[in-house]
């Protein structure tokens, strides 16, 4: 099988490979990354990811995260081209023997990927040389807790992001490192800042599929809204051109709301007043930064039913689970998210004078849980397990 579409590394002998196969996992993996590379420039660093890794330095072999769907029906649509996705980085790694593997998030892929290494005798645990570590666990606590102990078979070590997640694995042998989420650290800034005269934000999500499902009943929304509040703007931010692509059609069917809505680029900071979302890691970033707002999403529908039967958690935005005695964010789903019941929900929040001062309070409460009392960081658990320090 020919390797054309993935770039050979940028020097041999190859340090470290990364694989992120999601916008989160890109980005999270991108500032681990950008540190290492701070005080270790020498390192040979190869990323089957996106942008935000290739701008910290890391050599782009392949652009996994542009190939990123979510939910059974996605997957499925598309098991032809990650089944070769699959093989040719199976057989890159075969080529190249990177030092150690890096897997970021992504479990479907990713910890198939490590017992492949194990049964062809690639990885330490199958009697081979190659280290591979997993940084950012599978959601355990929420569906197919099970899977710890495939993963005590495959992996040689596990960084977590959140404190709670160590005790899923105490009865496995892997060893598991709370390194603190990267959010909660002093030195991220959040692309988006509290404006009490700003715009709305409209974060549909980072893959296609999602974006062309829950954006038009945001719009409905926003439209709604702007009957009370029309001189409301809204800023949607983009991660990438296909984003932008998929935005943009929608938008050429709402002349209404095409001049009201600023597409941005998704790195730029802005700020905002209020924030309508999906669950992704935006509405993670949303909280820590302080920003009022409500969850909306909308998945396959074969996706949700099989979801409903397997998923064990009783919200969908991180910040909700971490705070699940009083959840910052209101939440609907499926038929819930739909215009008047986003409008509704935001309506309430821009009336509300006491609304910015209790996301204030959620976010002190947020940063304390997610980069709370720690043995390392991520930078310092990284550079340990390939023997940089």
């Amino acid at each position: 099988m020919s390797l054309l579409d993935f770039s050979p590394p940028k020097a041999k002998p190859v340090d470290l490979l990364i694989i992120a196969g999601e916008a989160s996992g890109d980005e999270h993996a991108s500032i681990l990354i950008e540190e290492l590379l701070k005080e270790n420039p020498s390192l040979n660093v190869s990323a089957l990811g996106g942008k935000c890794l290739q701008a910290k330095g890391a050599h782009l072999i392949y652009p996994l995260v542009d190939h990123a769907v979510v939910g059974l029906f996605e997957v499925l649509k598309n098991y032809f081209l990650f089944k070769n996705i699959f093989l040719k980085t199976l057989k890159w790694i075969q080529l190249y023997k990177p030092h150690t593997i890096l897997l970021v998030d992504y479990p479907g892929f990713n910890l198939r990927l490590a017992r492949e290494l194990k049964k062809n005798g690639i990885s330490l645990k199958g009697g081979g040389t190659v280290k591979v570590l997993q940084y950012i666990s599978p959601q355990l606590w929420a569906w197919k807790p099970k899977r710890r102990f495939m993963m005590e078979e495959v992996l040689d070590g596990l960084a977590v992001l959140f404190p709670f997640e160590v005790d899923c694995y105490t009865d496995t042998k892997l060893p598991v490192s709370f390194v603190g989420h990267p959010f909660g650290s002093e030195k991220y800034e959040p692309s988006v800042c509290y404006d009490r005269n700003g715009p709305l934000l409209i974060l549909p999500g980072s893959r296609i599929q999602p974006v062309e499902r829950i954006l038009p009943v945001f719009l409905d929304a926003y439209e709604q809204l702007l009957l009370e509040f029309p001189n409301m703007d809204a800023y949607l931010p983009v991660p990438d051109k296909n984003i932008r692509t998929a935005v943009e059609k929608i938008l050429m069917n709402r002349p209404e709301l095409k001049k009201k809505v600023k597409v941005v680029k998704g790195s730029k900071k802005i700020n905002v007043r209020a924030a309508l979302m999906s669950s992704g890691t935006m509405s993670l970033s949303c909280a820590v930064a302080g920003i009022p707002g409500a969850i909306g999403y909308r998945a396959h529908p074969i996706t949700y039913m099989i979801g409903r039967l397997l998923v064990k958690v009783p919200h969908l935005g991180m910040a909700n689970i971490l705070l699940s005695s009083d959840p910052p964010y209101p939440e609907f789903l499926q038929s819930s998210a739909n215009g008047k019941t986003l409008k509704d929900a935001l309506e309430r929040i821009l009336n509300d004078d006491e609304a910015r001062a209790r996301a204030e309070v959620n976010s002190s409460k947020i940063i304390k849980l997610i980069y709370g009392p720690k043995e390392k960081n991520a930078k310092e658990w990284l550079a340990q397990e390939i023997s940089l320090c």
